[in-house]
């Protein structure tokens, strides 16, 4: 039996990993959400399995994420195997860049620190949070969802000027997983990044021609970066292979605190 703590199970990604890995019955999985009425309606709906449990909990609530962790103990003896830090914030500034972005200098300094506060400070109250049940667990496996444009060899190779603020604020998620490695590898625990590759989990929610057109002018970046690229990959497939790699990958496996795709090689797409 193996036990999961994941957030933003609502939609894409995060709903993908609720459903596979709750296909098996001695898993036990606990979707962190903002709306748990609504995804618990989504799950019943479209999963109907009863070893899935959705929980109210932002994280970027220390509060709510210390309730969810109590909640997590009583149901799993005090103990928890892997915890996925999967919800992200990548708002429509994804679609430019600093230039447009610097005509609204207040509403820049806000769309970075929104950024940071959901994409790095809330994955590590997640992984503080949760950690105590992580050294008591048996995979003891502690995984951030990152992104390849968090890699400044991506973004230079060519010149791939938009998703600003997201970029910046999944670096530094990469380091926060790295000094979480430094501090609990010793200790058995795995701390790793993970890229999915573009993955379509309508996050940018494109309404109009003008966004339409910026949306082409990023992935035409992304083929001049990848030329196979042929545009984001479906929920199912990245999350298939994104677990994968958590299962083979191990702090004496040369895994402890890196960044890696999901392929483990690059390009990231």
């Amino acid at each position: 039996m193996s036990s999961w703590v994941i957030t933003g199970v609502s939609r894409g990604l995060g709903f993908e990993f609720i459903r596979q890995l709750s296909e098996n019955p001695a898993n036990t999985i606990f979707g962190l959400v903002r709306d748990k009425a609504a995804v618990e309606s989504k799950v019943t709906a479209e999963i109907g399995r009863k070893n899935i449990h959705i929980i109210q909990a932002d994280t970027t609530d220390s509060l709510a994420l210390e309730r969810a962790a109590q909640y997590v103990s009583e149901k799993t003896n005090g103990a928890l195997d892997y915890v996925i830090a999967n919800a992200a914030l990548q708002s429509k500034t994804a679609l430019v860049s600093f230039d447009t972005l610097s005509r609204d200098p207040k509403g820049l300094e806000q769309d970075v620190i929104d950024h940071f506060r959901v994409n790095t400070i809330g994955a590590i109250h997640l992984f503080n949070t949760f950690m105590p049940l992580i050294l008591k667990g048996q995979a003891k496996k502690v995984i951030a969802i990152s992104t390849g444009m968090s890699d400044p060899e991506m973004t230079l190779k060519a010149d791939i000027y938009q998703a600003t603020s997201y970029a910046m604020s999944k670096a530094a998620l990469n380091m926060a997983v790295a000094k979480f490695s430094a501090l609990y590898r010793e200790k058995g625990v795995l701390c790793m990044a993970i890229c999915p590759g573009a993955v379509d989990t309508g996050s940018l929610n494109i309404k109009t021609e003008e966004e339409g057109q910026l949306a082409v002018a990023m992935f035409e970046k992304f083929k001049q970066y990848s030329p196979t690229f042929e545009g984001p990959t479906k929920p199912e497939d990245s999350a298939k292979s994104v677990l994968a790699l958590i299962n083979r990958a191990t702090v004496s496996g040369g895994y402890a605190g890196v960044f890696l795709s999901h392929m483990e090689s690059k390009p990231y797409l």
